[in-house]
C-alpha cells in the first residue's frame, strides 16, 4: 500500500464507548487537510468489545488500522507498538478519550510542514484534578525533566513526530520506555503548542491512584538514575553529620560535660539503619529493572485475529469399529 503522509496513533484500553466518537472526531479534522493518513488504533488487551468495534470501523474505512496486543501491557507499550507499525512521514499520538483536542491537529501539521521535527502540545491547565494528584504530577515532571534535561511542566503525550524522530526512538533498545522522556532525549527541533485539557468524550478514566504511582516509579527507574544519586548525596550528608557530631561530642568530653552515651548511640543506629534499608530498597528496585531488561523479552506481543477457526469433521466410523465400540461398552 502507498505510504500515508500522516499516521495517527490512538492507544485504547476498555474504551468501547469511545471508539466511534474518537474516530469520527479525528477523521473530521484530518479530511480537510488534504493529506493521506492512517489511524492506528492499538487495543491494549481490552476486556470489553473495543476491538470488535475497531474491526467494524475498519471494515467501513480502510484508513482505520486496528492492532490488538495479546494482553494489557500498559500505555507505553501501546505507544511503542503504534510507532513500530506507523508508516507515515509524520506520526501523531493522542489519547482516544479526546482530552487531547483534535482541533489542534491542523496547527500541529502546519508547524511540522514549517520545519519542526517535534510538535509538542503542553497543558496550560490540567483540568479537573485533585490537589494531591497535581502535586505528585509536578514532582514527577520535575524529576523526569531533570533527568532528560528538558522542561516537563505540563508535558503530555499529545505530540507530532517527524519520521526521523520516530526512527531514532525505535532505535533505542530498552524494553521499558518512557515516551515523553525519549522524545526529549533524542533532541531535534521542537515547537510547543499550549492547550487546555478537555472533558472525556465518553466513559471513565482507567487510571487509578495506585496505577499512576506504579507508572511514575517505573518510568523514573527506567529513565533516570536520580534515586541512586540521591542515595550517594544522603550518604555524604550523613557522613558529614556524624563527623560534626563526633567533633562536638569530643569537645563536650574535653570540657567534662559530655552527654550519656546510650541516647546518642541509639539515635545514630536508628538513623543509619533507616538510611541503609532505604538505600537497599532503591538498589533492589534498580536490580529488578535490570533483571527485566536482561531477560530480553519483547515489550509487547501482537495478537493476530483472523476469521473464526473451523475444525474439519473426522471420518465417520465404520460399521465394524462401531460394533467393536458397542461390544467394548457392554463389557
Amino acid at each position: 500500500m502507498h505510504e500515508p503522509v500522516l499516521s495517527v496513533i490512538l492507544p485504547m484500553y476498555n474504551e468501547s464507548e469511545v471508539v466511534e466518537p474518537a474516530l469520527a472526531a479525528v477523521s473530521a479534522v484530518l479530511a480537510p487537510l488534504g493529506l493521506s493518513f492512517e489511524i492506528l488504533c492499538v487495543d491494549d488487551g481490552s476486556r470489553d468489545d473495543t476491538f470488535a468495534r475497531l474491526r467494524r470501523a475498519a471494515s467501513l474505512d480502510p484508513r482505520v488500522v486496528p492492532l490488538q496486543l495479546s494482553r494489557n501491557y500498559g500505555k507505553e507499550a501501546a505507544l511503542a507498538a503504534g510507532l513500530e507499525r506507523a508508516r507515515g512521514q509524520a506520526v501523531l499520538t493522542l489519547d482516544a478519550d479526546l482530552q487531547h483536542p483534535p482541533r489542534l491537529i491542523p496547527a500541529m501539521v502546519a508547524a511540522w510542514q514549517e520545519g519542526a521535527d517535534v510538535v509538542s502540545c503542553v497543558k496550560r491547565d490540567r483540568g479537573d484534578e485533585g490537589a494531591l494528584y497535581k502535586l505528585m504530577a509536578a514532582a514527577f515532571n520535575r524529576l523526569m525533566g531533570g533527568a532528560a534535561g528538558a522542561d516537563f511542566g505540563g508535558a503530555s503525550d499529545f505530540k507530532l513526530l517527524d519520521r526521523q524522530v520516530v526512527d531514532a526512538i525505535l532505535a533505542c533498545p530498552e524494553r521499558h520506555r518512557f515516551f515523553r522522556g525519549l522524545v526529549a532525549w533524542v533532541g531535534f527541533t521542537t515547537r510547543e503548542i499550549p492547550f487546555e485539557v478537555a472533558e472525556r468524550v465518553a466513559g471513565t478514566t482507567k487510571w487509578s491512584t495506585r496505577a499512576l504511582i506504579r507508572y511514575s516509579i517505573r518510568n523514573l527507574l527506567s529513565f533516570s538514575a536520580f534515586p541512586l544519586r540521591l542515595i550517594a548525596w544522603l550518604g555524604g550528608l550523613m557522613l558529614t553529620f556524624t563527623g560534626l557530631l563526633g567533633v562536638w561530642t569530643l569537645f563536650r568530653w574535653v570540657r567534662g560535660d559530655s552527654l550519656a552515651g546510650f541516647p546518642t548511640v541509639i539515635l545514630l543506629q536508628l538513623i543509619f539503619g533507616g538510611l541503609l534499608l532505604t538505600s537497599l530498597g532503591v538498589i533492589a528496585l534498580y536490580l529488578a529493572e535490570m533483571y527485566e531488561e536482561l531477560k530480553g523479552r519483547p515489550a509487547y506481543l501482537f495478537k493476530i485475529t483472523g476469521p473464526p477457526r473451523t475444525v474439519a469433521p473426522g471420518p465417520a466410523p465404520s460399521s465394524a469399529s462401531s460394533a467393536d465400540s458397542s461390544a467394548a461398552t457392554t463389557r
